[in-house]
């Protein structure tokens, strides 16, 4: 086990938060029981998470959509290496809603049977930079950084939390074929959010009607998730997240690292990712040489 600072330590070649998780939970997760109805949302920090939380609980849980049932999403859909409330959950009724953010080569062994069904989202990594150096600044469990040049340069390195963008959605979309997975890009459910339930209830086989299609829709917009207190993660103890520097959904713009990022911080990390990028088995509408605002619109295969 190597430790990047106080707050991360590295375990099989990924940093991982020292106060949320240990080895040993983390060596128990690849025996961990997979059921064949079981959902797994899998994402990159920062990259739709919560909105994909939401997104599936709205459509599963009739008691979620209508808002009779008051229960938090990460109850709904508690997460499986950072189980922060220790739910039970081999006990959990089916179908189990289960997030994580681990690599393809640290998830249950089960997963592979491509019974279980995998959400994996991912989004523009300038924006998920962005994102992470605010959040940086809410979480108490992860050390604040001095400055956004400093975290530019780390995440460029992979030495934060959850390592390198490029390495999880590399190993994701290189190792698809191994899982039942539908791939989501954050940008594509921002154009077009009804398309995204839609595909997102094809794959789940949930038939909804157009009026709970609508509801869906409407709950799961940014707007109404931020103010709903399910939702918005607010109730978390503030040992784990100090809101008084900030809220745990901000903007859920496209485009934010704008505000940020220079133009040459901007040109620097398109050298480096360009590169990769080009290598995975999927072909992103990420065009850095004619769009300056990359978008990925969508997730296909060559």
């Amino acid at each position: 086990m190597e430790s990047v600072d106080e707050s991360l330590y590295k375990y099989k070649g990924l940093y991982f938060i020292t106060d949320l998780s240990s080895p040993e939970n983390l060596d128990s997760l690849d025996s961990f029981e997979i059921r064949d109805d079981d959902i797994f949302i899998i994402t990159y920090p920062k990259s739709g998470t919560i909105w994909t939380q939401n997104i599936v609980s709205l459509i599963l849980y009739e008691g979620h959509r209508d808002g009779t049932e008051n229960i938090s999403l990460i109850d709904r859909a508690p997460w499986l290496e950072y189980n922060i409330f220790h739910v039970d959950l081999p006990s959990r009724p089916s179908p189990r809603v289960i997030c994580s953010h681990l690599p393809y080569y640290l998830v249950p062994k089960g997963l592979q049977n491509r019974r279980a069904k995998i959400i994996y989202v991912l989004r523009n990594p300038k924006d998920v930079l962005v994102s992470n150096y605010h959040f940086h600044k809410l979480s108490v469990k992860i050390e604040t950084p001095k400055d956004f040049d400093i975290f530019f340069e780390k995440f460029l390195a992979g030495k934060v939390f959850c390592s390198s963008w490029l390495d999880h959605v590399e190993g994701w979309c290189t190792h698809k074929d191994d899982f039942n997975i539908l791939f989501l890009s954050y940008e594509e459910m921002k154009k077009d959010l009804r398309s995204s339930v839609l595909k997102i209830c094809d794959f789940l086989g949930r038939e909804l009607n157009g009026k709970e299609v609508d509801d869906v829709v409407h709950k799961a917009t940014f707007d109404n998730m931020k103010v709903d207190s399910r939702a918005n993660y607010t109730f978390l103890p503030p040992d784990i997240l100090d809101f008084s520097k900030g809220n745990f959904l901000r903007k859920g713009t496209i485009g934010d690292w704008k505000n940020l990022m220079t133009v040459a911080q901007s040109e620097r990390f398109d050298r480096v990712f360009k590169e990769r990028v080009e290598k995975l088995p999927f072909k992103f509408c990420w065009d850095m040489q004619e769009d300056p605002d990359p978008i990925f619109s969508s997730v296909r295969e060559n």
